[in-house]
């Protein structure tokens, strides 16, 4: 199984940047999928965005889509997600997920085995 460990959570004001990373124990497989869910206070978990390491396809939960940009680096068999124009809401634990959901299912946690620590992101007002 994938180990995933994720770097680059912290505080920031709104409209400010962050990074994300997340970084793959071994090069993920073939239909492998690596995405970013978020759980803010009392609420549910809520898919942010996801890649497929076969392609490159992208996939972005509304409420990001135009701010965050997911990528990957295959030398580094890591994942990145750029924050950017960041608001309270965006306010969460975000962690990264890997495993190989079919397509109609990549927004459903459920289909992830692999999970990292998760990291804490803070955007003040």
């Amino acid at each position: 199984q994938v180990q995933l460990v994720e770097s680059g959570g912290g505080s920031v004001q709104a409209g400010g940047s962050l990074r994300l990373s997340c970084a793959a124990s071994e090069r993920p497989y073939t239909n492998f999928v690596t995405s970013w869910f978020r759980q803010a206070p009392g609420k549910e978990y809520e898919f942010v965005a996801g890649i497929r390491w076969s392609g490159g396809a992208t996939f972005y939960g509304d409420s990001v889509k135009g701010r965050f940009t997911i990528s990957r680096d295959n030398a580094k068999n890591t994942v990145y997600l750029q924050m950017n124009s960041l608001t309270p809401e965006d306010t969460a634990v975000y962690y990264c997920a890997g495993g190989r959901p079919i397509l109609s299912a990549t927004r459903d946690r459920r289909m992830y085995n692999s999970w990292g620590q998760g990291t804490q992101v803070t955007v003040s007002s």
